[in-house]
């Protein structure tokens, strides 16, 4: 979820107005028959449409085969299946040190033309060279896409349709799904043996969940964020993996004075230990302080969680796929087995 930085990024993006983008193939209005289309049999030959988070029935003549789409849309586009057809990616691609950014997944970043590397990079030359067939992207906020500066999209959107899911104030299960619907429509295959063990073991890792949280009853969780200035607590009415940790017993902290989006309250250092938590999930990204840098502030160092070293690591912008989202499970459930009551 945007938490923190990523976060204050986001409230200031403006929602993208309707009908601003003139698509490069026919984009339809609303739809009601269903969210997705299943493959055609005639392979790409045939014609394809796909209804959006945004209500928006995207068609074309044929089965798009060049995608363009956010590093952690296309991983999971991935995990479900496509390859060839992700072209290009805009998002945390590849770390300083040249590997692949955890977000990329099992997409293979040296196959596709990496348009912007961190928020606010979208090469739009790149973009137009790619002859883009579909863009797709999260949406956290109506209208918003992820990662497409609000400065250039009026000269983004018009070179090919866009496709958005949402991936704010639903359970972690629905925008899953709804990438698996889009990327069938693509072509992929879901009963492929990759994509049916992906969903078996997510199942086990979320039923893995529901019986550490009963065997540990009366722990306290809460999903933080560290910036230099400010500590975030976010909000599992609106993070979507949070919401779903929530749905499987898990009590997660939520946090009362909301800044805009809703997303997380932010408190000074001073006010850190304002909730009562036994464990701590830490937001992992680059964009946020790990627990070496934040050992430099006193009030970390005096939190109960993490005088009893029971924090552990957080994706917040998590990859919405069985094969992403099962690790992420695991991890939890591990951490709550193991973890006491201090708060």
């Amino acid at each position: 979820m945007p938490d923190s930085l990523s976060a204050r990024r986001l409230s200031r993006r403006g929602l993208l107005a309707g009908g601003a983008a003139t698509f490069a193939l026919l984009m339809a209005g609303c739809g009601s028959d269903g969210d997705s289309a299943k493959p055609d049999a005639s392979g790409s030959g045939g014609p394809w449409s796909f209804t959006d988070d945004r209500n928006e029935k995207v068609s074309a003549a044929s089965r798009p085969t060049r995608v363009v789409a956010f590093t952690g849309t296309a991983a999971a586009l991935v995990d479900f299946g496509l390859d060839k057809q992700i072209v290009g990616v805009f998002g945390e691609t590849k770390r300083a040190d040249g590997t692949a950014d955890p977000q990329a997944g099992d997409l293979n970043v040296e196959s596709v033309e990496i348009l912007g590397n961190v928020w606010g990079e979208f090469s739009v030359e790149k973009y137009a060279a790619l002859r883009p067939e579909l863009l797709v992207t999260h949406m956290y906020d109506p209208g918003a896409l992820w990662y497409v500066p609000d400065e250039s999209k009026d000269k983004i959107l018009p070179l090919a349709p866009s496709v958005a899911i949402t991936t704010a104030r639903v359970p972690m299960t629905t925008p899953i799904e709804r990438y698996a619907q889009l990327a069938e429509s693509l072509g992929a295959d879901l009963s492929a043996k990759k994509v049916t063990d992906a969903k078996a073991r997510f199942e086990a890792a979320a039923e893995s969940v529901r019986q550490a949280v009963k065997a540990n009853p009366g722990l306290k969780v809460m999903a933080a964020s560290g910036s230099p200035d400010l500590f975030y607590v976010s909000n599992p009415k609106v993070s979507t993996d949070l919401m779903y940790f929530a749905e499987l017993g898990v009590d997660i902290v939520v946090p009362t004075k909301l800044e805009s989006g809703d997303y997380f309250e932010a408190l000074s250092w001073e006010n850190a230990g304002k909730f009562p938590a036994d464990l701590i999930l830490l937001d992992n990204r680059s964009t946020a302080l790990q627990p070496k840098d934040l050992a430099a502030k006193p009030t970390w160092g005096q939190l109960p969680a993490v005088k009893a070293n029971q924090v552990t690591p957080w994706d917040a912008v998590p990859r919405f796929s069985y094969a992403g989202a099962a690790p992420l499970l695991e991890n939890l459930a591990t951490a709550i087995r193991s973890a006491k009551k201090v708060s």
